[in-house]
C-alpha cells in the first residue's frame, strides 16, 4: 500500500455529525427491533418490587442486546469473561453502575468471571482516593471482582508489543505538532484533504531506533508520538469502485471506503511522553505510557476477555480495536472467533444533573474566571467582560472520559477552571464562583459515593439499572424514576419510626406531671418478624408544626383549637385547649391539651414523640431534605424556556445562576423517638449484602414523612439524617425555606 499525499475524505467533525446521525438512525431502528423490550418508564413500572425476581434477571439475558452480544460470540459455560475497566481519574458516577452492573451480572449469569481493571496508563491524573473508592463502590453494588488487575502490571508486554507493531511496519515515530497532526486529518483551509506526514515514510528500522529513543528520555512531552500506521495513508484509488468491478469487489470496497474515512482509523496514537512520568506503581522506570487505543484491547486479549462491553460511543473505536489485534495476529480478520469482541450499549444519563467530572469539579470546588477590563476611548472601563477559561482534555481516553465528553459538544473545553487554578495576567482580575456544595459525596450529585450517602441501597440501584434495560439506545432517565425504585424497594425491608421535623411541645393538662405509659410498637405493622421497641407516652409530647391550625378550617382534618386528633399507638384522643406563640417571632411554641375516652373521636392519626427523661426521649437530630440541585429557568426569568443543566453557561459561570437555594433544606431541631438507637445498632437496612455497613445502610421511613438514613456528620452527640426519597403520597411536597425554625439552609 502507497502513501497518497492528497487522499480525500470527510473531516473528522462532519464524520462526527455522520456518526450522530447514524446513532440516531440506530436508536430508531432498535426501539423497532426490540418493541418487545420495555422503554425506561414501562421497565420501572415494571420493576417496583422489593428485589427483582430471578425469572425477570435471567429473562433479561435471553432477550434483545444481552442475547444478541452473547449470541455473537458464543462460548462454553464458565467461560464468559468481562471486565470493568475504569480510569482512577475521579469518582465514579450513575452511569458506571450500569457498566458495573452490566459486566458483573453478564458474567453471573453465564457462569462466567469478571475482572476490574484499572487502566492507569496516564500517571497525571491518577490518585489513590480514586483507586480505593472505585474498588469500594463495586463492591458496595454487591460484586465482587473475580481478579482486581491494573494495565500497568502489562507495562513491560506492552512495550514489546509495540516494537513487533513497529517491526512489522505498522507503526511510525511522528513528530507533528497538535496543530499539525489536525491538518493532516483535514480542515476547511485545505479543503479537508487527508495526507501523511513525512515521518510515516521511515522504515521500521528508522522508527525503532527513534521510539527506544523515545523510551530514553530523548524528548520533551508533545516532540514525539508513537502512532499506529491505520489508513490515514490509504489512497482513494484503494477503495473507489469501478465500472469493472464486480458486486463482490465493489461491496468489499464500500467496507474499506468506511474503514478509510473513520476517523478512529486516522493513525490513533500508541505512546506518548508525559511532563510528570512518574507512576504510582512503576515509579520513574517509564518515561512514556501507551495510550487507552493500544493498551485496551491488549490488555482484553491478556485477560482473555470474551465479551468487551462499553458504551455505544466506543462504537466507532471497534474497527481501531479489531485492528490492532489483528496487526499482532491476536484475531482473526473479519472474525469474533479468536480473542475478545467489543459489543456497545446505550449510555444511563440522567436529566437534571451533570455527570461530567469537570462540571462536578467546579461544583464541588468553586471556579475562577479571569475577567479583563475593556478601556473605552476616553480611558474608562467598561463592565468586565469575561475570558474563556477552559481545563483541557489532555491523556488517553478510556471508556470513563468518553462517558464524561461534555454532553454539549464541546469535547470537555469550556468549563471554568477549578478555583486556585487560573493564571491571572496584567489588567486582569479574578471572578471567584462558590462552590456549590459540600463534596463529591454531597447528597446532591448523582456521583455513587453521593448516592450512597443519600442512603439509596445498592439493591435498588442494581433494580434501577436493570429495570431501563439493555439495548443500543442511550437512557434518559427522569430523576423521579430512580425516586420511585428506590421508595419501591424501600418500603417493605426498613422498619418505621416517628420523626418531628418541625416540633410543637404539647402538654395534657388532665395527665400528672409524671404520668408514664411505656408503649411496645413494632418496628412494621406488616412485619412482625423486624420486631419491636418501647415508647414513653407521657403529659409531654411533641407533634409536627404542619399538624396543627391556629384558626381551624372545615378541609383541615389535624389539631386545631376545639378540635380532637388521635396519636398513632394510643387508644384515645388529644383535644387541643388553647396555644401559645413566642412574642419575638410569633409563631405557636406550646398546645395545651386534653387526652382521654371523653374528649370526642377522630377519625385522623398523627405521629408523636413523647418527652421522658429516664427513656432519654426524645433524641434530638438534624434532618436534610434534598430537592434538585438545579432551576430549570433563572430566577429573575421565569418565562423563559427551561434549561437543562448541561445547556448553562459553565464557560464564565453562569451556570451558578440557577443553583436552586433549596436543593438542601434543613430542620435543624428535629426529634426523634428512641427506637432510632435500635435500629442503628441492627443495621444494615436493608437486611442485604453490603460490602461494609456504614452509617448510610441506617435506614427507616419516617411515619408519614419521607425515607432517612443516618448521615456521615452523624455523632453519638448529635444525630444527622439525609432523606433518601419522600412517601409514595407525599412525592409532590417539598419542604421550603421560611417554614419553620432551624431550616431552609443551603450548605455548600
Amino acid at each position: 500500500m502507497e502513501a497518497n499525499e492528497e487522499s480525500k475524505g470527510p473531516s473528522k467533525r462532519a464524520l462526527e455529525k455522520e456518526a450522530k446521525k447514524a446513532a440516531a438512525k440506530a436508536k430508531k431502528a432498535a426501539h423497532a427491533k426490540n418493541a418487545s423490550e420495555p422503554t425506561p418508564k414501562a421497565a420501572h413500572a415494571r420493576d417496583t418490587s422489593d428485589s427483582v425476581p430471578p425469572e425477570k434477571q435471567t429473562s433479561r439475558f435471553e432477550e434483545g442486546w444481552l442475547r444478541d452480544t452473547f449470541n455473537a460470540k458464543r462460548v462454553p459455560k464458565g467461560r464468559v469473561r468481562t471486565r470493568f475497566p475504569p480510569e482512577p481519574n475521579g469518582f465514579l458516577h450513575i452511569g458506571h453502575a450500569k457498566a458495573i452492573t452490566i459486566n458483573f451480572t453478564f458474567a453471573e449469569f453465564h457462569e462466567g468471571t469478571c475482572n476490574l481493571r484499572y487502566d492507569d496508563t496516564n500517571p497525571e491524573k491518577e490518585k489513590d482516593l480514586y483507586f480505593d473508592s472505585i474498588l469500594e463502590m463495586v463492591k458496595w453494588l454487591g460484586f465482587e471482582p473475580d481478579r482486581t488487575t491494573y494495565s500497568s502490571d502489562s507495562f513491560d508486554e506492552l512495550y514489546a508489543l509495540a516494537e513487533e507493531l513497529i517491526e512489522r511496519d505498522k507503526a511510525y515515530v511522528c513528530h507533528c505538532s497538535r496543530r499539525e497532526v489536525k491538518e493532516r486529518k483535514g480542515t476547511a483551509e485545505n479543503n479537508y484533504e487527508r495526507s501523511v506526514c513525512k515521518d510515516w515514510h521511515r522504515s521500521p528500522e528508522e522508527n525503532l531506533a527513534l521510539f527506544r529513543k523515545m523510551r530514553d528520555g530523548g524528548y520533551k512531552a508533545g516532540e514525539a508520538h508513537l502512532r499506529m500506521k491505520q489508513l490515514l495513508g490509504l489512497p482513494p484509488t484503494e477503495y473507489e469502485a469501478t465500472d469493472v468491478d464486480s458486486p463482490e469487489v465493489k461491496e468489499a470496497k464500500e467496507r474499506l471506503k468506511n474503514l478509510a474515512w473513520n476517523p478512529e482509523m486516522w493513525d490513533l496514537p500508541a505512546y506518548r511522553i508525559t511532563p510528570n512520568n512518574y507512576h504510582h506503581r512503576t515509579g520513574d522506570k517509564w518515561r512514556i505510557y501507551p495510550t487507552y487505543d493500544f493498551t485496551h484491547c491488549l490488555c482484553d486479549d491478556f485477560e482473555n476477555i470474551t465479551h468487551s462491553m462499553c458504551t455505544v460511543e466506543f462504537e466507532l473505536k471497534r474497527p481501531a480495536y479489531n485492528w490492532l489485534l489483528e496487526a499482532l495476529d491476536r484475531k482473526i480478520p473479519g472474525s469474533d472467533e479468536k480473542g475478545p469482541m467489543q459489543r456497545e450499549y446505550g449510555r444511563l444519563n440522567v436529566e437534571g444533573t451533570v455527570l461530567s467530572k469537570r462540571k462536578i469539579a467546579v461544583l464541588v470546588e468553586g471556579a475562577a474566571v479571569i475577567v479583563k477590563d475593556k478601556p473605552t476611548s476616553d480611558g474608562e472601563s467598561l463592565a468586565p467582560a469575561m475570558k474563556k477559561t477552559t481545563i483541557d482534555n489532555k491523556g488517553g481516553s478510556t471508556d470513563d472520559d468518553n462517558e464524561e465528553e461534555e454532553e454539549d459538544g464541546d469535547e470537555g473545553a469550556g468549563v471554568a477552571t477549578a478555583a486556585g487554578d487560573a493564571k491571572i495576567g496584567e489588567g486582569e482580575t479574578l471572578k471567584e464562583i462558590p462552590k456549590a456544595v459540600r463534596g463529591w459525596d454531597d447528597p446532591r450529585l448523582f456521583t455513587l459515593v453521593a448516592l450512597r450517602r443519600r442512603g439509596i441501597p445498592p439493591g435498588a440501584l442494581r433494580n434501577f439499572v436493570l429495570g431501563v434495560g439493555v439495548t443500543k439506545a442511550d437512557s434518559n432517565i427522569e430523576m423521579d424514576l430512580l425516586d420511585n425504585v428506590t421508595r419501591s424497594y424501600l418500603e417493605r425491608t426498613v422498619p418505621r419510626l416517628m420523626l418531628i421535623r418541625d416540633p410543637i411541645k404539647v402538654t395534657i393538662e388532665n395527665l400528672p406531671v409524671d404520668f408514664l405509659e411505656e408503649r411496645e410498637v413494632l418496628f412494621d405493622k406488616k412485619d412482625e418478624a423486624k420486631g419491636t421497641h418501647m415508647i414513653p407516652f407521657t403529659n409531654t409530647l411533641y407533634i409536627e408544626r404542619d399538624d396543627f391550625r391556629e384558626v381551624d378550617d372545615p378541609d383541615f382534618f389535624r389539631l386545631a383549637p376545639g378540635k380532637s386528633v388521635m396519636l398513632l399507638d394510643v387508644e384515645h384522643p388529644l383535644q387541643c385547649t388553647s396555644f401559645t406563640t413566642d412574642p419575638s417571632t410569633g409563631r405557636v411554641n406550646e398546645i395545651k391539651a386534653v387526652y382521654g375516652k371523653d374528649v370526642p373521636i377522630s377519625k385522623t392519626r398523627i405521629h408523636w414523640v413523647g418527652e421522658s427523661a429516664a427513656h432519654k426521649s426524645p433524641l434530638k437530630c438534624e434532618v436534610r431534605e434534598y430537592n434538585p440541585l438545579f432551576l430549570t429557568t433563572h430566577p429573575s426569568r421565569p418565562n423563559e424556556a427551561p434549561r437543562k443543566p448541561n445547556a448553562l453557561d459553565w464557560k464564565t459561570g453562569g451556570y451558578y445562576d440557577y443553583i436552586n437555594p433549596e436543593s438542601e433544606v434543613v430542620w435543624g431541631n428535629a426529634l426523634i423517638e428512641t427506637g432510632f438507637n435500635e435500629i442503628r445498632a441492627s443495621a444494615p437496612w436493608p437486611k442485604e449484602k453490603e460490602a461494609a455497613s456504614g452509617k448510610y445502610s441506617v435506614r427507616f421511613q419516617g411515619v408519614r414523612t419521607a425515607y432517612y438514613c443516618e448521615d456521615i456528620d452523624s455523632t453519638e452527640e448529635k444525630i444527622v439524617l439525609n432523606r433518601i426519597v419522600g412517601l409514595k403520597e407525599d412525592t409532590g411536597k417539598v419542604a421550603v425555606a421560611g417554614k419553620g425554625e432551624g431550616k431552609g439552609k443551603k450548605k455548600g
